[in-house]
């Protein structure tokens, strides 16, 4: 994409169309109307093993420049860092002296101070024999020391493995025991250590001599994220991140949102712990130079309002639901929420988190969404933890983004293309299967959910939906 133009997804424009000619979109990439990208229709192929597939395919594959399609059949950026801390480390040293992370009632850094803690985080690490390939469970509530955890884990060379902290104990442990965890960095309560061994643990991070691990590459394995899959009764599992899904993520979300580079402040209200939260909306803002504002609770998202400067809000529709009959309150009361100009709406697969996020969707969560923002462009992104969080979004709009039933998930972007399988599949009917630069090559440790959720490069949602002409998708009841 030439700098300079932008990504628009919604049904005014159509499906997500890119212009033919120039270089690829960097952070700092601004957004204009684009036209309805042309899709091919159905066709019928089969993706070894033996599954009868009906692909969703450009009609103009130089429509989706600056990506082109590899030998495997992926759309994919061409010139990607090679890692996601190489990246990282260059917005260090353009914003060094903006504010990185704020949380609402505890401490704030700037992109300096936060890289030299999470450098030292990562020599800590060192010290206690953690290194390349390593992994590394981060377990804590969000806020600036689950920041500095995060990325200490990344520059020590070690795979975070990304544990919710709202999680029961026994699924904490075992998602721990799963991961084949090394090291664990835990709430000051939990404390942090060895997984191995009857070393002392300790309530403070690791601290030593300042480490960067700058070997990595863009097929290697960069965080394990947790998903509970479809079944109610299923064991987490892990999804396999490269450096490339979380790179082509961040790239899909700069473009896509059309995140400034001047100083956006994104109040994340997404577990960090969640794709959503950290590969769409904390990484995405890091790599804009942006500030990151944690808050917890209707009065600490009031204070990040009124005193934080945010213009941003993350969030998925179940969290955003329960907050806006207190925001509304605080409106009337004088809350600037007007300050508020982008609302990104996040919500993760159907059958599992996302059933339940979307149940907060109707007709007046989206009247009082707007009237509490009145002056937020809207987007609303679907995607799956295998999927690095996206694959659908819709917007930007000036009104309600989606469909008052919800049904209407978004049309595909960032390279993500579509397949349905299913006996109705021809006539755009069935499940839901995905590739994409950002979607994950397999499970951690767990060849058969690979085999049986994984076609050839085709992801398998689970999710029943149809798939109009211009590629907009839609859940099936």
């Amino acid at each position: 994409m030439q700098a300079g133009t932008t990504t628009t997804i919604g049904p005014a424009a159509g499906p997500l169309r890119r212009t033919t000619t120039g270089q690829s979109a960097e952070p700092g990439d601004r957004a204009a109307v684009s036209p309805p990208r042309d899709f091919e229709g159905p066709r019928r192929r089969a993706d070894p093993p033996a599954i009868p597939l009906v692909e969703f395919p450009l009609a103009d594959t130089a429509s989706a420049a600056p990506l082109s399609r590899g030998a495997d059949g992926i759309l994919r950026y061409g010139n990607l860092s090679p890692a996601l801390t190489e990246l990282l480390d260059l917005q260090v040293h353009a914003f060094a002296n903006r504010e990185a992370v704020v949380e609402v009632g505890g401490g704030r850094l700037t992109y300096r101070e936060l890289w030299h803690s999470a450098s030292r985080v990562a020599g800590g690490l060192q010290e206690h024999g953690i290194g390349y390939g390593d992994r590394v469970a981060v377990h804590m509530p969000p806020g600036v020391r689950w920041v500095q955890a995060f990325l200490g884990a990344l520059l020590s060379g070690a795979v975070p493995v990304l544990v919710h902290h709202g999680l029961p104990d026994g699924a904490v442990e075992q998602v721990i025991a799963g991961s084949d965890a090394d090291f664990v960095l835990g709430s000051a309560q939990r404390g942090c250590g060895a997984t191995r061994g009857d070393g002392p643990w300790s309530p403070d991070l690791p601290d030593g001599a300042a480490f960067i691990d700058d070997g990595a590459a863009l097929n290697d394995l960069a965080l394990l994220c947790y998903t509970g899959g479809a079944g109610a009764n299923e064991l987490p599992t892990g999804v396999e991140l490269t450096n490339e899904n979380l790179l082509s993520a961040i790239r899909s979300m700069v473009a896509a949102l059309d995140l400034p580079t001047d100083g956006m402040r994104n109040l994340v209200l997404q577990p960090l712990a969640h794709a959503g939260g950290c590969v769409d909306q904390l990484l995405p803002t890091f790599a804009v130079g942006g500030t990151v504002v944690l808050a917890q609770g209707g009065a600490g998202v009031a204070r990040a309002i009124a005193g934080e400067g945010v213009d941003t809000v993350a969030a998925n529709t179940r969290i955003l639901a329960g907050l806006l009959p207190e925001l509304a309150v605080g409106r009337a009361g004088g809350l600037p929420t007007e300050r508020v100009v982008r609302i990104s709406r996040s919500d993760q697969r159907i059958s599992a988190v996302g059933r339940e996020a979307a149940d907060g969707e109707g007709p007046d969560f989206l009247v009082e969404l707007c009237q509490v923002f009145p002056s937020a462009r809207q987007w609303s992104v679907w995607g799956a933890t295998e999927t690095s969080g996206i694959g659908l979004a819709l917007g930007p709009t000036a009104g309600p983004v989606g469909s008052v039933d919800g049904t209407v998930l978004g049309f595909p972007f960032g390279g993500t293309e579509l397949a349905l399988c299913g006996p109705r599949a021809q006539s755009g009917h069935g499940e839901l299967l995905c590739r994409g630069p950002n979607v994950s090559r397999r499970y951690w440790k767990d060849p058969q959910r690979t085999a049986d959720r994984f076609t050839g490069t085709w992801f398998h949602t689970g999710d029943q939906v149809s798939i109009g002409r211009d590629g907009l998708v839609r859940r099936s009841a």
